[in-house]
């Protein structure tokens, strides 16, 4: 490696305490790995850290391999120590060890408390019953995304014991999990777990023309965002909607997730799944307006 790209990547260093070099960005991360290690920082410190999209220089994505002496991406600094990648990272997070270098206070390791049907547990226990030194692993992500896998236990697992069925989970899910109910349904569509979690956001809202032109007039609405492209936003849109592009993204990033928000397509449909992003994220005043721009004007 030559000077100038050591030096390049040493400024890269500089920027902020903690920095990771991934694939993508935060906001639309372009490697599962990458992604996960993005979840648990914002999980931890928010976005109080830097990254560097490898993606998009080559020469970097090279030299921090040599740098480091790490092959893969991504690859977690902090205070320019090289910590390691995901495999590494997600473990010092289950174990309090990544909390430490933050500077944060150990994290929680209290079980969560799950209710299991009858029909629910006789169908886990069939599932379970051949796994030898396995274990049965839930996993929630702060998406709310679950899932259920039979996995080698690592060490660092919370334990719930549930009427007798032991379901193992890292730390992020034993908080994200607490009060869940897991039950068994079938219908027309097939059969499966079905799990009710009272702590994932509140659905996103449909909200009418008139429900919007009330919450307008009343003050009670500010932040109105269009999904649809840049032509079709100039032609027309809603007063005072701004286009959904990167800078608007990076302002709703700074807001609190209190804050209600509204988003508009054409007819409802692709606006919803901006919604979703948001709830995902956290966000739990998000509005789908139904019908959309054809709606509003006709």
């Amino acid at each position: 490696m030559n000077e100038q790209m050591k030096e390049k990547i040493e400024n890269i260093l500089s920027q902020s305490d903690c920095v990771l070099f991934m694939k993508g960005t935060p906001q639309h991360p372009q490697c599962g790995f990458s992604s996960n290690t993005v979840k648990i920082l914002q999980e931890l410190i928010g976005d109080n850290f830097s990254h560097c999209n490898v993606l998009a220089d080559q020469q970097i994505r090279e030299a921090i391999k040599e740098y480091g002496n790490w092959p893969t991406i991504p690859q977690l600094y902090i205070k320019k120590e090289l910590i390691g990648g995901n495999d590494i990272v997600t473990e010092m997070y289950n174990t309090g060890e990544l909390q430490s270098l933050l500077g944060l206070e150990q994290p929680e390791r209290t079980a969560a408390t799950i209710t299991i049907t009858e029909k629910a547990k006789q169908n886990i226990l069939n599932g379970i019953e051949n796994i030898g030194s396995s274990v049965l692993m839930l996993s929630i992500d702060s998406q709310f995304n679950t899932r259920f896998s039979i996995e080698e236990r690592k060490g660092y697992e919370i334990v719930t014991d549930s009427d007798g069925i032991k379901i193992y989970m890292d730390i992020g899910t034993a908080k994200r999990a607490d009060g869940i109910e897991i039950d068994w349904v079938e219908d027309l569509q097939g059969a499966g777990l079905v799990i009710k979690n009272p702590n994932e956001p509140k659905a996103v809202n449909q909200l009418s023309i008139q429900e919007l032109k009330n919450a307008m007039d009343a003050g009670e609405i500010e932040h109105i965002y269009d999904v649809r492209s840049e032509s079709e936003f100039t032609a027309r849109t809603i007063p005072g909607a701004k286009r959904l592009d990167k800078q608007t993204m990076q302002e709703i990033e700074a807001l609190d997730k209190k804050t209600a928000l509204v988003f508009v397509c054409n007819a409802g449909n692709t606006s919803q799944g901006a919604c979703e992003y948001y709830r995902k994220n956290g966000y739990v005043n998000v509005n789908n307006l139904v019908g959309g721009i054809s709606a509003w004007y006709s």
